[in-house]
């Protein structure tokens, strides 16, 4: 009989302290997530040095929990898996510094995963029947990616933002409006109170890289139109301008992902990151998918932001191929996600 792999999974790499146990990759037995959002709505953002010592605090907690939950001892894991790319440094070293004295007091295998692939991943937890290869839309607040799947661990980067990612762009459209942080939350719900044809903002291509984004134009021209309504004293509909900025990006995004759908002949699109449970998104994905017969896959809202089952789903795949790492392990705050291709046993 084959034996179940159990994995404890860490996840520090922006502003959620995340521990969670993982059977096969697919089961979650815990999720354990403290947010850090209210500290951080006080300054509009996530502040990296604060993060970084709120994890401190929240870590061995969190893990405790977690163990606690799934009703397992460190020593019952297989291995214990970590976030050790891309993020905020400070937030990252505090994971990897956690999970490695972990695997070394309790001798278990140590497996760093990519927090992209992490996310990707999080689709293998809700749908039990998805398998490579398939194309992803990876869209959050740091990272905007087109990526195709080809096979557990292994990925083609077809496409990417230029500038900000869509949720960045979200978060800082809000702030400008005023609806506050986190801003893709409040612009979800605010939008379908307003017209998405009311204005008419743009939508970036970039010559030779069909596939790229760039977010950076809209947000500016959301900028400017607030700043021309004030300087000629005419009032403005939050609703309206939140619904219209919202169907800009979401025009790109369904867009871009059919182009390359198409292009590399897959009837399989997944979505994945914090942006990946707007609604909005959704539906404008799921008509384009219908359209054309293509399967569409997206995870539960819990695990679209950040999580540690989801980095529990991909140390899996890592570890069954005997990836270990050793004690040098570090935090790569810039990882690319081609890296995973390129790693050594």
């Amino acid at each position: 009989m084959k034996k179940d792999i159990k994995l404890l999974a860490v996840e520090s790499s922006c502003d959620e302290t995340a521990a969670s146990v993982v059977k096969n990759g697919r089961e979650v037995l815990s999720n354990v997530i403290a947010s850090q959002i209210d500290l951080h709505k006080l300054y509009g953002g996530v502040v990296p040095e604060i993060a970084s010592r709120k994890h401190i605090q929240n870590i061995n907690p969190v893990i405790e929990q977690a163990l606690e939950e799934a009703e397992m001892a460190i020593q019952d894991v297989d291995g214990v898996c970590v976030t050790y790319g891309p993020g905020l440094v400070g937030a990252l070293l505090v994971g990897v510094g956690t999970a490695k004295a972990i695997s070394y007091a309790a001798g278990k295998p140590l497996i760093g995963v990519n927090h992209i692939e992490g996310h990707i991943s999080a689709n293998y937890i809700c749908h039990a029947e998805l398998e490579p290869p398939f194309l992803c839309l990876v869209v959050s607040g740091g990272h905007t990616h087109l990526v195709m799947v080809k096979d557990y661990g292994e990925y083609e980067m077809i496409g990417r933002t230029r500038d900000d990612a869509a949720g960045e762009a979200f978060d800082k459209v809000a702030r400008s409006i005023g609806l506050g942080y986190p801003g893709g939350p409040k612009i979800d719900a605010l939008a379908p109170k307003g017209d998405k044809d009311a204005i008419l903002f743009p939508r970036a291509s970039i010559d030779g890289a069909p596939y790229d984004f760039s977010f950076s134009g809209v947000k500016s021209a959301v900028l400017n139109y607030i700043n021309g309504c004030k300087m000629k004293g005419i009032r403005y509909s939050q609703a309206d301008l939140a619904a219209s900025f919202q169907e800009a990006v979401t025009d790109v995004l369904v867009s871009r992902t059919m182009l390359a759908a198409d292009r590399y002949n897959t009837n399989k699109v997944a979505m994945a990151g914090g942006v990946a449970s707007n609604r909005a998104l959704r539906s404008r994905m799921k008509a384009a998918c219908g359209e054309r017969g293509y399967a569409l896959y997206y995870p539960e809202p819990v695990f679209c932001t950040d999580n540690a089952a989801m980095i529990g789903a991909a140390g899996y795949y890592e570890f069954i191929k005997g990836r270990r790492d050793g004690w040098d392990l570090n935090a790569v705050p810039g990882l690319e996600i081609q890296w995973n291709t390129q790693r050594n046993n």
